[in-house]
Parts: structure tokens; sequence; C-alpha cells
């Protein structure tokens, strides 16, 4: 006697879940990256806070580290 098989109405999803992502997943995380690229490309622009001169000074010295 033979074993019937069971066959799935629609077939699965290729990748097993459908992952679609909204358009802000893609946007957000590359507009933050074009903004940083930007104050790394042209630092002039990027103020530091008054009240944090320590911060200004490890953003500097991190800086002068990479240039090396």
């Amino acid at each position: 006697m033979a074993a019937r098989t069971h066959t799935r109405p629609d077939p699965a999803p290729r990748g097993g879940v459908d992952t679609r992502l909204p358009w802000w997943a893609l946007a957000l995380p590359t507009l933050a990256f074009v903004a940083l690229l930007t104050l790394i490309l042209n630092p002039s622009e990027a103020h530091a806070a008054a009240g944090e001169p320590a911060i200004a000074h490890l953003v500097e010295r991190a800086q002068q580290l990479m240039t090396r």
C-alpha cells in the first residue's frame, strides 16, 4: 500500500519569511552615514559645544591619530 504525500497549497516564500523593509529602514541609516561622512570630510563645519572642551580635545586627538 502506497503512502500519500502531502503537498503544500501555496509554495513557501523563498528565505522562509517575507522580508520587506519600509523605505525609511534604508533611508535613515543612509542619511546618518552621509551626515557623518560630511563631518569627517569637512571638520571645520563641525563645532564642538562650548561647555565640553574635553570632548572636543578627545575628538581632535583621535583625528590626529587617524591621519598618521
